[in-house]
């Protein structure tokens, strides 16, 4: 509207201008004394009605000008967000498309090694076959010889008072040795025939469990490319196929109920809709591992918004959200686990005692060391706000620190240069500067430890203090 009101001034000035400056009707030829006396104050008005006109018309152009020039900036910045935008768009689908090639070959692998035990089983099933009917055909003789014995006794019994003569006497012994040899034979027969269908049977459950599987990875592949994004939306009702009463709390209370496998799983806190959580299974306790850091596959400098929901893969590199970590505080008293590597794959840990206020306070931090090998880097963070790249809650990133780590979200205090959410470097750099703005953990005192892996969890804290 204020470029449209511009375009009328500078036309109305314009047109003032032309009318000013067109050519007019010669008045009659006067005398040079009058001409001297009277053109003079004429001359002079009209001049400073064009210099008024020109003043005018150069206060429009400055005017049209400065409202381009914000128009101009505002079109980069629009354009330069889309861009970033798209790259991000861009790294997700590469990463979609990668893992739909590495279940599409597993998929063709488990389909091959599908149809060879399916040959396999025929074959099993026509040797299966074949010992059946040399087993009809050895009952079928062992009835006859049978029959022979039979008429032998009988014949036994008649000559009971006479002697028995030798040949009929060899004759019987040899039908006896004949027949437990034959016993012997169906005895063995039926040991291999039973083995055989115990072979069968367990075929049938191998082929039916590499079905099953073939399924669930065609199911993976159709879902995969929704994984990324509904993996950290909250979940529905009945969605997880079970009542959200029977779901557990956290991965502490999912461990007290006897899992003893680690993964993905939904848990439900108070006061808050189910969702899922990587939970971390060891032999005496569940941990809620709400990050992870291995590789650079996920971009860790986000938006206030993604670092509140959570992004990332819960299987390798992710953040779990913010309002799911303070969900979970809520429950009662929490142990903070954290668990780094640095470049000489050197590993340490530290333990807190942790609590984190809510989205009115800008999730502020309270914590306190505990034990643990790695020196202390996070207890002068107690008090800090949370802050990300769009909202900056403290002034530890503010001009006077632009050497520091303020990458990726993080609690900031005082120009601290502790920050596991910082951008990931895949080999250990050489320049400080540099380094200072990737993953590491810097004591009050001692050295920097610069990180390829880290992970932060966490585990309720039992009566016993354990």
């Amino acid at each position: 509207m204020k470029l449209f009101c511009l375009f009328l001034l500078l036309a109305g000035s314009t047109a003032a201008f032309h009318l000013d400056t067109s050519p007019r009707r010669e008045p009659p030829t006067l005398p040079s004394e009058a001409l001297t006396t009277e053109a003079t104050p004429t001359e002079a008005k009209s001049r400073f009605a064009m210099l008024d006109d020109v003043r005018l018309l150069a206060n429009g152009l400055l005017q049209l000008g400065q409202s381009l020039r914000e128009f101009v900036h505002k079109t980069k910045a629009q354009i330069n967000d889309i861009f970033q935008k798209l790259n991000i768009f861009d790294r997700s689908f590469y990463q979609l498309s990668v893992v739909t090639s590495e279940i599409k070959e597993e998929e063709e692998e488990l389909k091959k090694t599908t149809n060879i035990l399916k040959v396999n089983n025929e074959e099993i099933r026509n040797l299966s076959m074949e010992i059946n009917t040399k087993i009809n055909t050895i009952l079928q003789e062992r009835t006859q010889l049978q029959s022979k014995v039979g008429s032998l006794e009988e014949r036994l019994k008649g000559l009971s008072d006479s002697m028995i003569p030798a040949d009929q006497l060899s004759e019987i012994t040899t039908l006896k040795e004949v027949i437990e040899a034959q016993e012997k034979t169906i005895t063995s027969l039926l040991k291999a025939v039973k083995e055989q269908h115990d072979q069968l049977d367990h075929q049938k459950i191998k082929i039916k469990n590499l079905e099953e599987k073939v399924d669930q990875t065609i199911d993976k592949a159709m879902d995969s490319d929704h994984s990324a994004t509904d993996m950290f939306e909250y979940l529905q009702i009945n969605s997880t196929g079970t009542e959200t009463r029977d779901l557990p709390a956290d991965c502490s209370e999912l461990f007290t109920r006897g899992e003893t496998k680690s993964g993905v799983y939904a848990v439900k806190p108070n006061q808050s809709e189910p969702f899922y959580a990587y939970c971390e299974i060891s032999s005496d306790q569940g941990f809620t591992v709400i990050q992870q850091r291995v590789d650079s596959t996920v971009d860790f400098d986000q938006t206030w918004e993604m670092y509140q929901k959570g992004f990332g893969n819960l299987e390798k590199d992710f953040w779990l959200g913010l309002k799911k970590i303070h969900t979970i505080s809520q429950l009662g008293s929490y142990i903070m686990r954290i668990d780094v590597e640095d470049w000489k794959e050197e590993k340490h840990w530290a333990e807190y005692s942790f609590s984190l206020e809510g989205p009115s306070e800008d999730y502020t931090l309270h914590l306190s060391h505990l034990a643990g090998d790695l020196p202390d880097a996070m207890t002068n963070l107690t008090g800090s706000r949370f802050s990300t790249k769009d909202k900056n809650n403290d002034s530890g990133c503010s001009s006077d620190c632009t050497t520091r780590n303020c990458t990726g979200g993080w609690w900031q205090s005082a120009c601290s240069e502790t920050n596991l959410n910082g951008k990931y470097f895949s080999l250990r750099t050489k320049g400080r500067s540099v380094r200072r703005k990737g993953i590491q953990w810097r004591p009050g005192t001692g050295p920097s430890y610069y990180l390829k892996m880290s992970k932060i969890s966490l585990r309720a804290l039992t009566d016993s203090g354990n």
